[in-house]
């Protein structure tokens, strides 16, 4: 898998703090970013973000408006994870990266840290998704790893998709084979699926009955 630290990206220089507005604007009419890096005498203080910088007088710098600035940043050294998450917490599709002075070094768009994730083996591999919820008190990923296992699968990643005070829902990728054993054992263990499968015998079965009643019904 490719390091996330080979996407980091110089290619537009950050805005400088003695930056006019007029100048600032025209950067985001150029390039399609949300946000972007402000500096001091080289120092990071903060990102401009498009949607205030367009409603400025263009005639005024930049740091006159510092106070407007939302100062998130990644560290060179950060997972692609990790730095997906800040992306995520500030709704931004651009990242400045600090090392571990608080030297600004660049940034990371959100494109590039997608690519990452689309070479982890929960996309990259084939396999079947399958959606299970439990009660949250009551489920374990060791749980869930081990039914997938015994069935003689394998589990190619897992996240929590969804979790509320009583219920969480858990989202896993396995290597292809064994659904409908796999299903029943969470059956078994009281889990719920929630994900629809061809392979269902017991959503199968059930749909057979129903048909054959509707059908006695209609005689």
């Amino acid at each position: 898998m490719t390091e996330i630290s080979e996407y980091i990206n110089k290619e537009v220089d950050p805005i400088h703090i003695e930056d006019s507005i007029e100048s600032v604007q025209d950067l985001f009419l150029e390039f399609p970013y949300s946000h972007f890096p402000v500096l001091e005498d080289g120092v990071y203080i903060g990102c401009a973000s498009a949607d205030d910088v367009e409603l400025l007088d263009s005639d005024r710098k930049i740091g006159e408006f510092r106070y407007t600035f939302e100062r998130f940043f990644a560290r060179d050294t950060m997972i692609w994870l990790d730095v997906l998450e800040i992306f995520a917490k500030n709704e931004t599709n651009v990242v400045p990266i600090l090392d571990k002075t608080n030297a600004y070094i660049g940034y990371y768009e959100i494109a590039d840290v997608i690519k990452c994730f689309h070479e982890t083996p929960f996309l990259k591999e084939d396999g079947g998704i399958l959606v299970v919820e439990k009660g949250i008190k009551d489920y374990s990923m060791a749980e869930i790893a081990q039914i997938v296992e015994n069935n003689n699968a394998r589990l190619l990643g897992l996240f929590i998709s969804h979790s509320d005070l009583e219920k969480i829902q858990v989202t896993l990728k396995l290597s292809l084979g064994g659904m409908n054993e796999i299903i029943q054992t969470f059956r078994r263990y009281n889990y719920e699926i929630i994900s629809e499968h061809q392979e269902d015998a017991y959503l199968n079965n059930l749909k057979d009955r129903s048909d054959y009643l509707d059908k006695y019904l209609n005689i």
